[in-house]
């Protein structure tokens, strides 16, 4: 099923030129219409959603994370109660769908439904939503061992010998959470030991890129240095800044800044400006991802006015290019590559639709911060 949403931009007269218009970018509507967009389209049973809007109709658990946080995202910019129902019915659907259960093999995977899920609970106080982030944090840690690599926690609970950024910077982010709402030491040690551990294994020192794995393949310890993904860029940020705020160590401020300027030069992470196209599937969920936590970087009160402007461009950069190019209008499908919309009946995947609604709703917040003068 399709929906057409009305949202376009409204063109106004430029007085000073009195042959063109100025583009103004409605972008909370363009939120709206993207938030309607995947819910009438991507709706599967018991709340969650389905892989893509072509018919395919199987549940994957880790979009369903992210689309709790998209969800989040319309309730905190709104305020409608409807987003609530919303995200009631997916946190728990999630849950069905998976076999009655939050228990997962793959480590990220739980992950990222307790990062999403603490962000609902930081949103509405519910405390379903922080219970579900605390079995999921106990789970999670089981996969940490001291033995292989000197530390870090596997991608898999069947892997001990490949552990990835996908895997530890966005555990410490849980730790660091649960931090902040219940002050306990013993997860702050549980994000400082993560961040360290990743800091030494994972993370050029020079640039700050985040390479994707460690594993052992036929013994010998590889790291896979050509695997440099935008999503891990944004969870080592997010690390980062959230443990300067807990223990006000500069360092932690200087990584996430220099991995943010990182992101605005490398080859491996962008094309003309925009963040690169990293397809759909799995990767079409990357760019958001970084998105999310590259926004906290740009909205950081701390960092100097010169990389805050240059932040802001970048992401209003990208923003302004995708609500032009990269939106399939009036059905308001988003495209994996950020200059191109989707063609009429293409498929688009939910992790790539949920991409472009992070893009638009972080547009927004940033819009309404000031942050787009």
């Amino acid at each position: 099923m399709t929906t057409s949403c009305e949202d376009d931009a409204i063109p106004l007269r430029d007085p000073n030129n009195s042959g063109g218009n100025d583009f103004v970018y409605t972008w909370e509507k363009t939120a709206d219409s993207l938030q309607l967009s995947t819910y009438n389209n991507y709706l599967g049973s018991n709340g969650t959603f389905v892989e893509n809007n072509t018919g395919k109709t199987t549940f994957h658990y880790w979009p369903n994370a992210h689309a709790l946080d998209v969800l989040v995202d319309g309730y905190l910019r709104t305020g409608n109660d409807n987003y609530k129902a919303k995200m009631k019915a997916l946190v728990q659907g999630i849950k069905v769908k998976n076999g009655n259960t939050y228990n997962n093999v793959f480590n990220d995977d739980m992950i990222w439904l307790a990062l999403s899920s603490l962000r609902a609970y930081s949103a509405t106080q519910d405390q379903e939503y922080k219970a579900v982030a605390e079995e999921l944090w106990g789970r999670i840690k089981l996969s940490w061992s001291d033995n292989v690599f000197g530390g870090g926690i596997t991608w898999k609970q069947d892997t001990p010998k490949q552990k990835n950024a996908v895997s530890n910077a966005p555990a410490a982010i849980i730790a660091l959470r649960l931090y902040e709402i219940d002050k306990k030491a013993e997860d702050l040690e549980w994000a400082k030991k993560i961040y360290a551990w990743q800091k030494a294994n994972l993370v050029d020192p020079v640039t700050g890129v985040v390479w994707d794995n460690i594993a052992e393949v036929n013994n010998v310890v590889i790291t896979n240095k050509d695997w440099i993904f935008t999503y891990n860029m944004g969870t080592w940020i997010g690390a980062g800044l959230r443990l300067y705020k807990a223990t006000n160590e500069q360092t932690y401020l200087n990584d996430a800044v220099k991995s943010g300027r990182t992101v605005l030069t490398s080859p491996k992470l962008i094309s003309e400006g925009l963040l690169r196209d990293e397809g759909q599937g799995d990767g079409g969920l990357f760019k958001g991802i970084l998105v999310r936590y590259f926004t906290e970087l740009t909205q950081h009160p701390t960092i100097n006015s010169t990389d805050r402007e240059k932040f802001a461009n970048f992401l209003k950069f990208n923003a302004q290019t995708f609500y032009k190019k990269g939106i399939q209008r009036p059905t308001m499908f988003s495209g994996n590559n950020w200059k191109v919309a989707p063609a009429a009946g293409a498929n688009t995947d939910l992790t790539t639709q949920l991409s472009g609604v992070m893009l638009i709703e972080a547009a927004a917040k940033l819009d309404k911060d000031g942050y787009f003068d």
